[in-house]
Protein backbone atom coordinates (compact mmCIF):
# COMPACT_ATOMS: atom_id res chain seq x y z
CA UNK A 1 0.00 0.00 0.00
CA UNK A 2 2.66 2.64 1.03
CA UNK A 3 4.99 1.64 -2.26
CA UNK A 4 2.23 3.27 -4.19
CA UNK A 5 1.93 6.55 -2.66
CA UNK A 6 3.66 9.22 -4.73
CA UNK A 7 6.50 10.75 -2.54
CA UNK A 8 7.27 13.45 -6.15
CA UNK A 9 4.89 15.68 -5.29
CA UNK A 10 6.25 19.01 -4.10
CA UNK A 11 5.70 23.12 -4.33
CA UNK A 12 7.62 26.19 -5.37
CA UNK A 13 9.53 27.86 -1.92
CA UNK A 14 7.05 31.01 -3.48
CA UNK A 15 4.19 28.86 -2.65
CA UNK A 16 4.29 27.71 0.00
CA UNK A 17 5.64 31.06 1.71
CA UNK A 18 2.82 32.44 0.48
CA UNK A 19 -0.24 30.15 1.32
CA UNK A 20 1.07 28.96 4.94
CA UNK A 21 1.35 31.71 7.20
CA UNK A 22 -2.58 32.42 6.43
CA UNK A 23 -3.10 28.63 7.72
CA UNK A 24 -1.04 29.39 10.98
CA UNK A 25 -3.07 32.38 11.25
CA UNK A 26 -6.66 30.58 10.72
CA UNK A 27 -5.60 27.31 13.05
CA UNK A 28 -4.93 30.34 15.59
CA UNK A 29 -8.20 31.70 15.63
CA UNK A 30 -10.06 28.44 15.46
CA UNK A 31 -7.66 27.83 18.38
CA UNK A 32 -9.81 30.11 20.42
CA UNK A 33 -13.42 28.19 19.00
CA UNK A 34 -12.13 25.05 20.33
CA UNK A 35 -11.17 26.60 23.72
CA UNK A 36 -14.83 28.23 23.52
CA UNK A 37 -16.51 25.19 22.57
CA UNK A 38 -14.82 23.14 25.44
CA UNK A 39 -13.54 20.30 22.35
CA UNK A 40 -10.83 18.69 23.01
CA UNK A 41 -8.47 17.76 19.85
CA UNK A 42 -5.59 15.45 19.75
CA UNK A 43 -3.43 15.46 16.15
CA UNK A 44 -1.34 12.40 16.22
CA UNK A 45 1.64 12.35 14.07
CA UNK A 46 3.71 8.74 13.90
CA UNK A 47 6.31 8.17 10.60
CA UNK A 48 9.31 7.14 9.84
CA UNK A 49 12.38 8.61 11.38
CA UNK A 50 13.72 11.81 9.72
CA UNK A 51 10.20 12.55 8.05
CA UNK A 52 9.85 15.71 9.69
CA UNK A 53 7.05 15.11 12.85
CA UNK A 54 8.05 17.23 15.11
CA UNK A 55 8.72 20.29 12.45
CA UNK A 56 5.61 19.96 11.04
CA UNK A 57 4.58 20.13 15.05
CA UNK A 58 6.76 23.19 15.67
CA UNK A 59 5.43 24.80 12.23
CA UNK A 60 2.00 24.45 13.03
CA UNK A 61 2.00 25.68 16.50
CA UNK A 62 4.50 29.03 16.13
CA UNK A 63 1.11 31.18 16.44
CA UNK A 64 -1.04 28.84 18.70
CA UNK A 65 -1.26 30.32 22.41
CA UNK A 66 0.79 28.04 24.37
CA UNK A 67 -1.98 27.90 26.95
CA UNK A 68 -4.55 26.12 25.12
CA UNK A 69 -2.17 23.82 23.53
CA UNK A 70 0.69 21.05 24.29
CA UNK A 71 2.71 19.04 22.69
CA UNK A 72 3.98 15.29 23.63
CA UNK A 73 7.11 13.90 21.98
CA UNK A 74 7.74 10.60 21.73
CA UNK A 75 10.11 8.88 24.84
CA UNK A 76 10.19 4.95 26.25
CA UNK A 77 8.14 4.49 28.70
CA UNK A 78 9.66 5.41 31.96
CA UNK A 79 9.57 2.37 35.08
CA UNK A 80 6.37 3.86 36.55
CA UNK A 81 4.56 4.16 33.23
CA UNK A 82 5.77 0.17 32.21
CA UNK A 83 3.76 -0.95 35.88
CA UNK A 84 0.60 -0.20 33.71
CA UNK A 85 -1.01 -0.87 30.38
CA UNK A 86 0.48 0.69 27.63
CA UNK A 87 -2.33 3.17 26.91
CA UNK A 88 -2.10 4.70 30.99
CA UNK A 89 0.53 7.06 29.84
CA UNK A 90 -1.15 8.18 27.02
CA UNK A 91 -4.04 8.61 29.09
CA UNK A 92 -2.49 11.01 31.19
CA UNK A 93 -1.66 13.33 28.60
CA UNK A 94 -4.94 13.97 27.17
CA UNK A 95 -6.06 17.60 26.28
CA UNK A 96 -8.99 18.96 28.77
CA UNK A 97 -11.95 20.32 27.53
CA UNK A 98 -10.65 22.96 24.48
CA UNK A 99 -7.00 22.06 24.73
CA UNK A 100 -5.20 20.90 21.63
CA UNK A 101 -2.50 18.08 21.92
CA UNK A 102 0.00 17.42 19.40
CA UNK A 103 1.45 14.04 19.95
CA UNK A 104 4.96 13.41 18.22
CA UNK A 105 4.37 8.90 18.63
CA UNK A 106 1.84 7.86 20.63
CA UNK A 107 -0.36 5.08 21.65
CA UNK A 108 0.43 3.38 17.92
CA UNK A 109 4.28 2.20 19.60
CA UNK A 110 2.79 -0.63 20.70
CA UNK A 111 2.29 -2.23 17.46
CA UNK A 112 5.08 -0.40 15.37
CA UNK A 113 8.66 0.47 17.48
CA UNK A 114 7.79 -2.41 19.90
CA UNK A 115 6.26 -4.84 17.48
CA UNK A 116 9.97 -4.73 15.21
CA UNK A 117 12.27 -4.56 18.14
CA UNK A 118 10.34 -7.02 19.72
CA UNK A 119 9.82 -5.39 22.88
CA UNK A 120 6.94 -7.25 23.48
CA UNK A 121 5.77 -10.82 22.19
CA UNK A 122 3.59 -10.76 19.44
CA UNK A 123 0.50 -12.07 21.24
CA UNK A 124 0.09 -8.41 23.15
CA UNK A 125 0.85 -6.16 20.01
CA UNK A 126 -1.83 -8.25 17.94
CA UNK A 127 -4.28 -8.16 20.94
CA UNK A 128 -3.29 -4.14 21.25
CA UNK A 129 -5.00 -3.23 17.46
CA UNK A 130 -8.71 -3.86 18.74
CA UNK A 131 -7.60 -1.88 22.00
CA UNK A 132 -6.50 1.24 20.56
CA UNK A 133 -9.49 0.78 18.24
CA UNK A 134 -11.54 1.03 21.43
CA UNK A 135 -9.99 3.67 23.10
CA UNK A 136 -10.16 5.85 20.12
CA UNK A 137 -13.73 5.08 19.78
CA UNK A 138 -14.11 6.00 23.56
CA UNK A 139 -12.04 9.53 22.94
CA UNK A 140 -14.50 9.97 19.91
CA UNK A 141 -17.89 8.93 22.14
CA UNK A 142 -16.52 11.33 24.80
CA UNK A 143 -16.36 14.33 22.00
CA UNK A 144 -12.92 14.84 21.57
CA UNK A 145 -12.15 15.29 17.70
CA UNK A 146 -8.71 12.55 16.68
CA UNK A 147 -6.63 13.11 13.76
CA UNK A 148 -4.39 11.40 12.46
CA UNK A 149 -1.46 11.58 9.86
CA UNK A 150 1.37 8.77 8.94
CA UNK A 151 4.52 11.01 7.29
CA UNK A 152 6.11 8.92 4.31
CA UNK A 153 9.17 9.19 3.05
CA UNK A 154 11.51 7.21 0.56
CA UNK A 155 14.32 5.32 2.18
CA UNK A 156 16.75 7.60 -0.15
CA UNK A 157 14.93 10.80 1.18
CA UNK A 158 15.34 9.57 4.74
CA UNK A 159 19.41 8.92 3.76
CA UNK A 160 19.51 12.30 2.63
CA UNK A 161 18.08 14.13 6.08
CA UNK A 162 19.88 11.56 8.26
CA UNK A 163 23.13 12.69 6.62
CA UNK A 164 22.28 16.07 6.54
CA UNK A 165 22.73 15.62 10.42
CA UNK A 166 25.46 14.43 10.56
CA UNK A 167 27.15 17.41 8.21
CA UNK A 168 25.46 20.76 9.94
CA UNK A 169 26.71 21.09 13.76
CA UNK A 170 23.55 22.57 14.90
CA UNK A 171 21.21 19.30 13.68
CA UNK A 172 23.84 16.79 14.92
CA UNK A 173 21.65 16.52 18.30
CA UNK A 174 19.16 14.94 15.73
CA UNK A 175 21.46 12.14 14.68
CA UNK A 176 22.24 8.82 16.80
CA UNK A 177 23.17 5.41 15.97
CA UNK A 178 19.86 4.12 16.75
CA UNK A 179 18.96 6.07 13.25
CA UNK A 180 21.18 3.63 11.58
CA UNK A 181 19.94 0.78 13.30
CA UNK A 182 16.32 1.08 12.55
CA UNK A 183 17.25 1.54 9.15
CA UNK A 184 18.23 -1.78 8.88
CA UNK A 185 14.56 -2.61 9.48
CA UNK A 186 13.16 -0.64 6.97
CA UNK A 187 11.08 -3.99 5.50
CA UNK A 188 10.03 -4.68 8.77
CA UNK A 189 8.65 -1.32 9.47
CA UNK A 190 7.18 -1.10 6.30
CA UNK A 191 5.31 -4.11 7.39
CA UNK A 192 4.30 -2.98 10.59
CA UNK A 193 2.99 0.63 9.20
CA UNK A 194 1.01 -0.91 6.88
CA UNK A 195 -0.41 -3.09 9.32
CA UNK A 196 -1.30 -0.52 11.64
CA UNK A 197 -2.94 1.96 9.27
CA UNK A 198 -5.23 -0.60 7.73
CA UNK A 199 -6.00 -1.99 11.35
CA UNK A 200 -6.71 0.97 13.18
CA UNK A 201 -8.08 3.81 10.18
CA UNK A 202 -11.66 4.13 11.68
CA UNK A 203 -14.76 6.26 10.55
CA UNK A 204 -14.32 8.58 13.51
CA UNK A 205 -10.57 8.31 14.12
CA UNK A 206 -9.04 7.56 10.17
CA UNK A 207 -5.48 8.08 9.08
CA UNK A 208 -4.14 10.60 6.53
CA UNK A 209 -1.16 9.57 4.13
CA UNK A 210 1.15 12.43 3.64
CA UNK A 211 3.90 12.09 1.20
CA UNK A 212 6.42 13.85 3.15
CA UNK A 213 9.85 13.43 0.53
CA UNK A 214 8.74 17.70 0.29
CA UNK A 215 8.69 19.30 4.05
CA UNK A 216 6.72 22.19 2.68
CA UNK A 217 4.26 20.03 0.81
CA UNK A 218 3.98 17.98 3.74
CA UNK A 219 3.00 21.23 6.38
CA UNK A 220 0.30 22.64 3.82
CA UNK A 221 -1.58 19.18 3.81
CA UNK A 222 -1.22 18.94 7.11
CA UNK A 223 -2.42 21.98 7.82
CA UNK A 224 -5.22 21.89 5.53
CA UNK A 225 -6.75 18.73 6.86
CA UNK A 226 -6.63 20.13 10.17
CA UNK A 227 -8.24 23.11 9.49
CA UNK A 228 -11.06 20.62 7.03
CA UNK A 229 -11.62 19.02 10.22
CA UNK A 230 -12.15 21.83 12.36
CA UNK A 231 -14.54 23.68 9.97
CA UNK A 232 -16.73 20.17 10.13
CA UNK A 233 -17.28 21.01 13.64
CA UNK A 234 -19.23 23.93 12.74
CA UNK A 235 -17.67 26.47 15.36
CA UNK A 236 -17.51 30.10 15.34
CA UNK A 237 -15.01 32.40 16.85
CA UNK A 238 -16.50 33.59 20.01
CA UNK A 239 -18.00 36.65 20.10
CA UNK A 240 -19.02 38.90 23.28
CA UNK A 241 -22.55 39.07 24.71
CA UNK A 242 -24.55 42.38 25.67
CA UNK A 243 -24.07 41.46 29.24
CA UNK A 244 -20.26 40.82 28.74
CA UNK A 245 -19.75 43.85 27.19
CA UNK A 246 -21.70 46.00 30.09
CA UNK A 247 -19.83 43.86 32.59
CA UNK A 248 -16.56 45.13 31.17
CA UNK A 249 -17.51 48.75 31.09
CA UNK A 250 -18.21 48.43 34.81
CA UNK A 251 -14.53 46.57 35.10
CA UNK A 252 -13.71 49.65 33.47
CA UNK A 253 -14.64 51.99 35.68
CA UNK A 254 -12.68 49.89 38.64
CA UNK A 255 -9.52 50.64 36.27
CA UNK A 256 -10.39 54.63 36.02
CA UNK A 257 -9.88 54.73 40.33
Amino acid sequence: MLETVKLSRSVSRERYRREFPPLQERLRQLQYALKDAEIPTLVVFEGWDGAGKSTVIQRLTERLDPRAFRHSPGSPPSKLERRYHFLWRYQMRLPEDGQMAFFDHSWFSRVLVERVEKVVPKKQWKLAFGQINEFERWLAEDGQLIVKFFLHVSAEEQRRRFLDRIDHPDKNWKFTLADIHERKYWIQYLQAYEACLSATSTPTAPWYVVPADDKENARLIVSHIILDALHGLKMSYPKSTAKRRKELQSFRKLLAK
